[in-house]
């Protein structure tokens, strides 16, 4: 047993008495999310837990961040609702499949270190944006519906039992770690209060009110869809986001496990893992997947560190769905609706509104924006998108202010421009701005050993700048430039001088297309 554990990467030092309890909690609270995420995808409920299966067994066991959590998630259902209603549920089989194979691939081409662009406060943003969705969607639990179907909030006794209910789950998830972390706090709150209803026979709503788990294994088969490029056109842009919405939130998810664990995973065989599991996912009728950030956390929080959680997690949840469904389906929602509160408080950065004051304005205005499209429109993938096309622009913004000269004429009466700063696209105005070609003198040096040229834009800029000192017939040196900038010169009427121990080595970003 102990050589399987090791196959799996386990460390020696795996307390295996916290990473089953942990997975039992995460089972239990995977349960009612993968129905919920189901049902918002207009499928099944058993698509949402053959998806949560195969993706937490598999990414368990192949992914690059032990202790994390994947399964089916919202972000996922909002992509593929419209396909779902319009096509069935065989298109969005084939849809998982192919973006499977997309994130596969983005795996083997190493893309998982992209995740890096992301800026800390698009991560502030994501994280508090996905904090308050958490708690807003428990919100949805105190209500029920009318004669005539439509939702409304619980009155009266109903709203007393269930939110006295609620306050018994989080005050257990809040004091019990202060006694002990023998055992996973959220567990123990799931149990207290599943044994206060049916000891006391309270009348409150369960899992099995939302829909019957009750099922077999998974079962195997290829999606059955017309195999021709029209079908292939038709999944193709549904792939494609869900792979980009699957992997930003994976990746994402592994950063911030990362940082609470303070151990590093890897992005590039998280990708794989993922590829593969929503591979199979389709393949077992499974609506697919990623990681999912408040299972995580109430798993690393009840003290998982290694593989074994996760792969208990989705056994007992397939346990559950096979052989346990008449007892699962008598939980109360009230005791899942306690920890998936608890879990919203834990996951937002409340660090962040500490830091307001401290923080540069654009880095505020950007996690603030993140979290409001992730609030407003309920796409993780497109919120992370904004903030860092806006992170982007700013730091542009920034660095084009930054590039500056110091001038100097000889004792030969030559004038030297010392550039200090980046030379690209923005900062291409002001780079012109600080020649007065007109009054130079006949000889002109510029000195870049404190700048570098980084695009065409620059390249550009310069031969323009040549051709400007050509016209008034005045020679003009360039130093220090590297040799991708000397290649790529056109003017050859500036003197390029060069340098071979002090001329830098870095490359010019070009559009080769």
């Amino acid at each position: 047993m102990q050589k399987i554990f090791n196959l799996f990467d386990f460390s020696q030092k795996v307390n295996y008495k916290t990473e089953v309890l942990a997975g039992l909690t995460v089972a239990l609270a995977l349960i009612p999310e993968a129905v919920a995420f189901a049902l918002i995808a207009e499928l099944s409920p058993l698509t949402g837990l053959y998806a949560a299966f195969v993706m937490g067994l598999i990414t368990a066991i192949l992914g690059g961040r032990p202790g994390m959590i994947s399964g089916a998630t919202g972000a996922v259902a909002v992509v593929i609702v419209a396909l779902s209603i319009s096509h069935g549920p065989e298109y969005v089989f084939a849809t998982v499949v192919l973006a499977g194979l997309i994130q596969i691939l983005a795996g083997v081409l190493k893309l998982g270190k992209l995740i890096r662009l992301v800026p800390h406060s698009v991560i502030f943003g994501f994280v508090n944006g996905l904090a308050i969705i958490i708690f807003t969607s428990q919100l949805d639990q105190f209500k029920v519906r009318n004669d005539n179907g439509v939702l409304e909030w619980m009155t009266g006794a109903p709203l007393y039992t269930y939110l006295g209910l609620v306050i018994t789950a989080i005050l257990i998830i809040w004091l019990l770690p202060k006694l002990t972390k023998v055992i996973p706090s959220s567990l123990v709150a799931i149990l207290t209060v599943f044994g206060l209803v049916i000891g006391f026979g309270i009348d409150t709503r369960t899992v099995g009110d939302i829909a019957s788990i009750s099922g077999g294994f998974p079962p195997f088969h290829i999606p059955m869809v017309p195999f021709n490029l029209d079908t292939f056109m038709l999944i193709l842009p549904y792939a494609g986001i869900m792979a980009g919405v699957g992997l930003i939130e994976s990746l994402l998810t592994l950063n911030i496990v990362d940082e609470i664990t303070e151990t590093r995973g890897s992005g590039n065989k998280e990708c794989v893992a993922q590829g593969t599991a929503n591979m199979l996912s389709g393949f077992f009728s499974g609506m697919g997947g990623c990681a999912m950030l408040g299972q995580s956390l109430i798993n690393v929080s009840s003290g998982a560190r290694a593989r074994l959680s996760g792969i208990v997690a989705a056994i007992m949840l397939l346990v559950f769905i096979m052989f346990g469904a008449n007892i699962i389906e008598q939980l109360p929602m009230a005791a899942l609706t306690g920890v998936m509160i608890m879990v919203a408080v834990g996951t937002f950065e409340w660090a962040s509104l500490k830091t307001f004051r401290r923080m540069p304005k654009s880095d505020v205005l950007v996690m603030v924006l993140v979290t409001l499209v992730t609030i407003i429109l309920h796409n993780l993938a497109l919120a992370v998108l904004v903030g860092v096309i806006i992170s982007a622009l700013v730091f542009a913004w920034d660095n084009a202010k930054r590039i500056r000269a110091r001038k100097r004429i000889d004792e030969e009466g030559i004038k030297h421009y010392e550039i200090y700063g980046p030379l690209f696209f923005g900062s291409v105005q002001a780079f012109n701005d600080k020649f007065d070609v007109l009054k130079d003198p006949e000889e002109v040096i510029i000195d870049f050993s404190e700048s570098r040229v980084v695009d065409m834009s620059g390249i550009e800029a310069l031969n323009k700048l040549t051709e400007r000192y050509h016209k008034q017939g005045k020679k003009l040196h360039l130093r220090h430039l590297s040799e991708d900038c000397r290649s790529l010169l056109s003017n050859a009427d500036a003197i390029i001088e060069v340098n071979i121990l002090e001329d830098p080595t870095y490359k010019v970003a070009v559009d080769k297309a």
